[in-house]
């Protein structure tokens, strides 16, 4: 049985802001946030995925995209992916904040 659901983190070489999203299509999601097609994060290409999770249903990659929104869900992406966050030229002091998009 294939996972379709993913939940994503992009990073933004431009502004240095996190991106947390999901879709049924990363390949096709991706490229359309690499051609500018995504109106939250077309002015702040690059972008870089750093992160995924793929689930089985619909529901419960957006309740962890949901999560990913809140202020625990934030803390715990930077904690996840702090060395990665530190390799891209973070400080602890100064981890990127987020972007939403409202769809």
């Amino acid at each position: 049985m294939l996972l379709h659901h993913c939940v994503y983190v992009l990073f933004s070489a431009k502004d240095h802001l996190l991106y947390i999203g999901y879709t049924s299509n990363l390949e096709v999601r991706l490229q359309k946030h690499q051609e500018g097609g995504v109106k939250s994060t077309a002015k702040r290409r690059p972008l870089m995925l750093i992160f995924t999770e793929y689930y089985l249903f619909k529901e419960d990659a957006l309740k962890r995209e949901g999560y990913f929104k809140t202020t625990m869900g934030k803390k715990a992406i930077k904690l996840m992916l702090n060395r990665t966050l530190d390799q891209l030229g973070h400080k602890k002091a100064t981890a990127p904040d987020f972007l939403f998009e409202e769809e």
